[in-house]
């Protein structure tokens, strides 16, 4: 089940709209702002979900799936790219370094609550 995600955006704007929408369905988030600060904080702890927005300075979202995907820890985790990227190849190159999906900015919160809950039940199908 998915309680503690991890969110990753350069914008405080996006950071901000990300943590009010997930604390309002009742999931700790922390934020991060870059690839390396993002990488950092799941090596000091556990999360359940990652979401992350592409371009960034430091490290870009498929760079920071692609070193999470080589821990064990985040061999299954569930990983979203957030982004204004839309066109087949950035879909495919977010497959081939393991994104689980992606979500178009601008997002609608409720859809995206509604793709996390999604997630946290196929984990652990009945």
């Amino acid at each position: 089940m998915i309680k503690n995600i991890l969110a990753i955006d350069d914008s405080a704007a996006m950071r901000q709209i990300l943590s009010a929408t997930f604390i309002a369905a009742g999931y700790r988030v922390v934020l991060a702002m870059d690839g390396a600060e993002a990488y950092e904080a799941a090596l000091a702890e556990q999360f359940d979900l990652v979401i992350t927005d592409q371009n960034m300075p430091a490290m870009s979202g498929l760079e920071l799936i692609g070193k999470l995907r080589g821990h064990r820890a985040y061999a299954n985790t569930p990983i979203l790219v957030l982004t204004t990227e839309s066109g087949e190849p950035f879909k495919a190159s977010a497959r081939a370094v393991g994104a689980t999906g992606w979500l178009e900015k601008p997002f609608d919160p409720d859809m995206l609550t509604e793709l996390v809950a999604t997630l946290s039940g196929a984990e652990h199908p009945n």
